[in-house]
């Protein structure tokens, strides 16, 4: 009868005549982790004479932990970006971030230098203006770009009472929708909209909105009405965003087919 070989450090294969033949143990693998604990004395001990060594009891051993350090917030790490980096800045910008991201994101991949005095004196004197393209007014204006020219606005109107759309009424249907667009930014079309109109429900027509007063990106809205009176309420439409939608204005044909 074959034995069986058991061992928790040592790991035992069977071969062919039934015997254990065992592997070299592994040997785990020692890392010196920096770890610093501010501790303090439970018990002081007392004065000692001079050049006396301090006579220190049990209770003396014993100690409280004040601070861990490796809990405390981290600040943030400055460095000047070595190329454009998407929603970050251009080459030779200085940023402020959170550590984990400059390390993963920047500084790994080679797109980020520490900020430190001799590199803030070469990038200052090699960075040339030109080379900052492209250039946007903050470094979170191209994303914010790519967010609204995906997003699908939806423009509610009463259903009871005559309006012709302005643009307030879109600063209030961007406010829902989690932007904050300030109604000098809100360009509107050309051909005045004006209902209550059925006709309009859930046509799509495209406004200008304006980022810092300098970049402009076009944004899809649909219209819908909406009624105080329960029994006078349009069906609800689920998910209106992701169905195809007839253009408010013929001329604008072409550009809605382009987007989808």
């Amino acid at each position: 009868m074959t034995g069986y070989c058991a061992s928790r450090l040592v790991t035992g294969v069977l071969g062919w005549n039934g015997h254990c033949l065992r592997a070299p143990s592994t040997v785990p693998l020692i890392l010196q982790i920096r770890n610093t604990f501010i501790l303090q004395r439970r018990t002081p001990p007392g004065l000692t004479k001079k050049n006396k060594r301090p006579k220190l009891r049990s209770r003396h051993y014993v100690y409280d932990l004040v601070e861990d350090t490796n809990l405390r917030k981290q600040e943030n790490l400055n460095v000047i970006l070595t190329s454009y980096v998407q929603g970050f800045g251009v080459k030779g910008d200085r940023v402020s971030v959170k550590p984990k991201l400059a390390y993963e994101k920047l500084l790994l991949p080679g797109l980020a230098v520490y900020a430190t005095r001799e590199n803030v004196k070469m990038y200052e004197e090699s960075v040339d203006k030109e080379e900052k393209t492209p250039a946007f007014s903050s470094a979170s204006v191209e994303r914010t770009v790519g967010i609204l020219s995906r997003q699908i606005l939806a423009v509610v109107m009463n259903l009871e009472t005559e309006w012709t759309l302005q643009p307030w009424h879109l600063r209030i249907s961007f406010r829902k929708a989690g932007f904050i667009v300030p109604e000098y930014a809100i360009e509107l079309p050309e051909e005045p909209i004006k209902g209550p109109n059925l006709d309009l429900e859930g046509k799509e027509f495209k406004i200008t909105v304006t980022i810092n007063k300098s970049e402009t990106v076009p944004v899809r809205c649909r219209i819908h009405h909406w009624s105080t009176n329960p029994g006078d309420r349009l069906p609800y439409v689920q998910d209106h965003w992701q169905q195809t939608a007839e253009p408010l204005f013929p001329d604008n044909q072409k550009s809605f087919q382009s987007d989808q």
